[in-house]
């Protein structure tokens, strides 16, 4: 156990944890005392909890009388399930647009083409002047607008002013391909679909025009197609496009006045998400309204410790859930910094610069992109000042050992370093940031509170220091309400078919001896060589060690009645696989990790396939090995990489 970061008394003395948990005494009449106790209590007394929660983050709405209903049980076919907050009346809305005045409410960088500012004021007036526009082609309660859009500060307006009026959102980002964008929004029938005439990327101009030209026609249940301005062609493109109209327009066209925000039960639905598809069509992911807000602001407030006035940053797409994520922080009083593009470019420090430039006091981002920073012998501790950055954060894939000690040496020493796992499936976490306790090397801090999560074996059973599947053995309220078109049974084949009344996450993970949690993988990608469980995390936390290797990917092949454990390197310039490397890898592996882990075969590739939000898709390169077919290439930022695992000689 190495511990990187201890939070100073007054660190914690100042946080938020530490004011909630003397409520949380208060309220329960136990003494808590630190995280476990809270933890402890979260999870026992669900219903008193989420009401703290309620109270303490001054949720806008009607709480009602009752907190929680069935508190024991899962969703099923023809049952409901727990029930958060049955008789409560909110919306999400009119919490996140709380803010007044002229203070920044968001700032966007697009690379370095595009810099611009919102006030709460301004934000106020945009929205209402696009909610009177949706309210003009009828969009109304449970309705449907989409967007394929950047991350940008029209996105979040037109986002805030159709859920104003309880329409359902949806996104995706621009870089996805017709067919890609059609599987999602076709399924959904949206009303209006927002999206931009193009975008930059590492100071590339990305035109869209011809793609958004053959989907509008695709999706019928269109009134409108509106367009955001972003390379200067929104004009253009709007009047080659039958009803299309741009945004600058609608602007133009209106007044603002008060934003209408039309309450609705806490389980209504608020967003659409989506798998990512790499098995097929994506499921579409129903959200709530209550338990997407309630989840995020308790993450935000508590687990991040935001704090008003706080400048938050997550480099995200609209089509992660990390995006959705984001937003909701404008309900926790904190400024949002908003990016689109390439994360390195210009000289690669962009971020940082915009973390100084902004005062960034909250820089969340993923694995794969701390890493790469590794690789790229860039130190923002030593070239940047960061004198406000306060947290770190990092999720998509787990976070290697290695890359937080590189977060301490070469980023911040004095920092909250939180890795967090969740997903699309809850729009939030499961485990993630204390930021009360040390951060161990290698280690996700603690569960989240009112998440009972544990690790269990084959037969059912908590685990502690031995690997097994994640799960949440009691209901929390941001699971979904439902799949869209579905009578329930694809929803809990999902999640409940491997335990009874268990929520199964999919994830091959460790409950630590010190409460903290590791992610090993996706339990699906595990590797099984001679019948013993491999997380491929394991494999890459070794392998991406070496300077030689840019990146790998790791799956298991049928070889001989046996799986054995093939290793794809994508090489650093100049670097060629030859023996003595492949002996190095190896060597690696068998010492960091076991001579389990070792892969039969290492084989150089010039590129790995990953979804649209940049995660590595291993399933789809063992189908492609086996030979079988990829079903959904459309969910891929770079399908073509695929064909450099077919038919491969080594392999045969």
């Amino acid at each position: 156990m190495t511990t990187l970061w201890t939070p100073s008394e007054e660190f914690i003395a100042a946080s938020n944890l530490t004011e909630f948990s003397r409520l949380a005494s208060e309220r329960s009449g136990t003494q808590i005392t630190d995280y476990q106790s809270l933890h402890a209590w979260s999870v026992s007394d669900r219903a008193a909890f989420w009401d703290l929660v309620w109270d303490y983050c001054d949720v806008i709405g009607d709480k009602g009388a009752r907190k929680l209903i069935d508190g024991d049980l899962m969703p099923a076919p023809g049952v409901d399930g727990a029930r958060f907050f049955p008789d409560a009346q909110l919306n999400y809305a009119e919490n996140v647009l709380r803010g007044s005045g002229n203070g920044d409410a968001m700032v966007f960088w697009g690379e370095d083409k595009v810099k611009t500012r919102i006030s709460h004021d301004e934000l106020t007036a945009m929205v209402s002047k696009i909610q009177q526009h949706l309210t003009s082609l009828g969009v109304t309660r449970g309705d449907r607008v989409a967007a394929m859009m950047p991350n940008m500060i029209e996105t979040i307006a037109t986002m805030l002013a159709a859920t104003g009026l309880g329409a359902v959102w949806s996104s995706c980002s621009p870089d996805f391909g017709v067919q890609g964008v059609l599987d999602r929004f076709g399924q959904i029938e949206p009303k209006v679909l927002l999206s931009v005439d193009g975008y930059w990327y590492n100071g590339k101009r990305i035109d869209i025009a011809d793609k958004l030209k053959e989907i509008v026609p695709q999706l019928p249940s269109l009134k409108q197609a509106v367009i955001v301005d972003y390379l200067g062609g929104a004009q253009k493109l709007a009047d080659s496009i039958e009803g299309a109209i741009t945004l600058d327009s609608v602007l133009a066209k209106r007044d603002a006045g008060d934003v209408e925000f039309v309450r609705t039960g806490f389980s209504d639905p608020l967003c659409i998400l989506f798998s990512s598809g790499t098995t097929g069509i994506p499921k579409c992911i129903v959200h709530s309204v209550g338990g997407t807000l309630l989840q995020h602001m308790k993450e935000h407030r508590l687990q991040c410790d935001i704090r008003d006035g706080d400048r938050v940053f997550y480099f995200t797409t609209c089509g992660w859930m990390m995006w959705n994520w984001l937003v909701t922080g404008l309900a926790s009083n904190a400024t949002l910094l908003l990016f689109d593009g390439s994360p390195f470019a210009g000289e690669g420090s962009v971020l940082f610069d915009y973390a100084d430039a902004e005062d960034m006091s909250f820089f969340g981002t993923s694995a794969k992109f701390i890493d790469a920073l590794k690789k790229s012998g860039l130190s923002p501790r030593t070239s940047h000042k960061l004198s406000k950055l306060r947290s770190v954060s990092s999720t998509g894939s787990p976070l290697a050992p290695e890359s937080f000690e590189f977060v301490y040496s070469d980023i911040k020493a004095d920092v909250h370093l939180a890795s967090i796992s969740g997903g699309t499936d809850i729009v939030s976490c499961f485990v993630l940031g204390v930021p009360t306790r040390p951060v161990i090397k290698g280690e996700i801090q603690g569960a989240g509170l009112g998440m009972a999560i544990e690790v269990w074996n084959d037969d059912g059973k908590a685990v502690h220091s031995e690997k097994g599947e994640l799960v949440c053995v009691k209901p929390f309220p941001c699971m979904p309400i439902s799949f869209w078109n579905d009578d329930g049974s694809k929803y809990h084949a999902a999640y409940f078919e491997r335990f009874d009344n268990i929520w199964c996450h999919g994830d091959f993970a460790e409950h630590t001896a010190h409460d903290g949690f590791i992610i090993h993988g996706r339990s699906d990608a595990t590797l099984n060589p001679g019948g013993v469980r491999i997380g491929t995390a394991e494999i890459y936390n070794q392998v991406e060690q070496l300077d030689e290797i840019a990146e790998s990917i790791c799956v298991g092949q049928d070889h001989d009645d046996d799986v054995r454990v093939v290793l794809f390197v994508r090489l650093a310039t100049g670097v060629v696989l030859d023996d003595d490397l492949i002996k190095k890898i190896r060597t690696k592996v068998r010492t960091g990790a076991s001579p389990r882990h070792v892969p039969a075969k290492v084989i150089a590739v010039s590129d790995i396939p990953r979804t649209k939000s940049g995660k590595i898709v291993e399933l789809a390169v063992r189908n492609v090995v086996h030979g079988r077919e990829v079903k959904n290439k459309e969910a891929l930022a770079n399908p073509e990489a695929l064909e450099l695992y077919r038919d491969l000689p080594e392999l045969q």
